[in-house]
């Protein structure tokens, strides 16, 4: 079977080439609504398919991104995925997701592939390990935005929250409750990851501005498999947490196998917070009191950025944009 041709839809539509490639590049600005009718049904019943790979080669674009998650199983991060395909849907913008498992060698096994693959830009939530790479994306002037997480030595485009606030209107709305011994706990710190990095200062400059004691055995950062043996540490000691800041999901997951094992009763024995919303905080028993970041907003900012970056070509001004949290009451405190 012959393939049908871009000219063959222009024949059929009785339009010029030119007329076609711009209804199929969605430029219908100077296309009266029925040569846009013609054209759509040449397609139809031709059944044609632009050719993808000569379009791409003439514009010099694939019309395709990739995204690199560090950790797939984050709430945060699907729900940011989410965004940027909603996003670039709209641009007619394909999207390529990749999970790093929080593993530098896989997240530059993906930005390598991406790149041979010429998609038009990357938005990663980076590892921290690649700071070479990094640098290298960034000296090209190739796109690329990070999501969640800042880089040292790089001056990347940036989209994250502003995670110091968050522990603060988590510890400031405890204080308020008259909670003292709160305790802090995320995943590791080891890669120095900006947001638990980030969300543990918080934690500690709001202790310090309510004038409550750091204690060193109330906070840590830690692999999820060692974090019940953590939280055995926190509850065999003198000072009991009366309250629990959750540092993301995961740990908040965590928390709650704990309390379940040790018949630990919210917010009686122990109060709740839990920094990022899941799907079911406010169904669980009690409900769950949560900073929440703009997760879509974040996304969708990023994308937009990106895309800006693949049209206009050109290396624009760097910056770390950050987004606001809110606190939403519930009954865990």
């Amino acid at each position: 079977m012959e393939r049908v041709t871009m000219a063959d839809v222009a024949n059929k539509a009785n339009v010029s080439k030119s007329t076609v490639s711009q209804y199929i590049n969605n430029r219908f600005e100077y296309m009266s609504l029925e040569t846009k009718k013609r054209i759509e049904c040449a397609i139809e019943e031709l059944n044609y398919q632009p050719n993808i790979i000569a379009r791409s080669l003439k514009q010099k674009k694939t019309y395709t991104i990739g995204v690199i998650v560090a950790n797939i199983l984050h709430t945060f991060s699907t729900q940011v995925i989410r965004a940027i395909e909603d996003e670039c849907q709209r641009k007619n913008v394909n999207v390529i997701v990749c999970n790093a498992d929080d593993q530098p060698s896989k997240e530059r096994k993906y930005i390598e592939t991406l790149r041979a693959k010429q998609v038009d830009g990357l938005i990663i939530f980076p590892t921290g390990g690649n700071l070479d790479l990094y640098k290298k994306l960034e000296k090209s002037g190739y796109p690329l935005v990070f999501v969640d997480r800042t880089v040292e030595n790089t001056d990347i485009t940036s989209v994250l929250l502003d995670n110091e606030k968050a522990s603060s209107l988590a510890v400031d709305h405890l204080v308020g409750k008259g909670y003292r011994n709160i305790a802090f706990l995320t995943t590791s710190i080891e890669m120095n990851i900006t947001p638990r990095i980030e969300r543990m200062d918080g934690f500690k400059k709001a202790l310090q501005k309510h004038n409550l004691p750091l204690l060193e055995q109330l906070f840590a950062g830690e692999e999820i498999h060692k974090m019940q043996e953590k939280m055995h540490f926190m509850f065999s000691q003198d000072k009991v947490p009366d309250a629990i800041i959750c540092g993301n999901d995961l740990t908040l997951l965590e928390v709650l196998k704990f309390c379940r094992k040790k018949a630990l009763t919210i917010p009686t024995d122990v109060a709740l917070v839990s920094i990022d919303e899941v799907s079911f905080s406010e169904i669980y028993n009690p409900p769950i009191t949560v900073v929440t970041q703009p997760s879509y907003e974040i996304g969708t900012y990023a994308a937009q950025q990106l895309l800006q970056k693949a049209d206009e070509h050109e290396k624009t001004e760097e910056t770390i944009i950050r987004f606001e949290p809110k606190l939403v009451v519930r009954s865990s405190t």
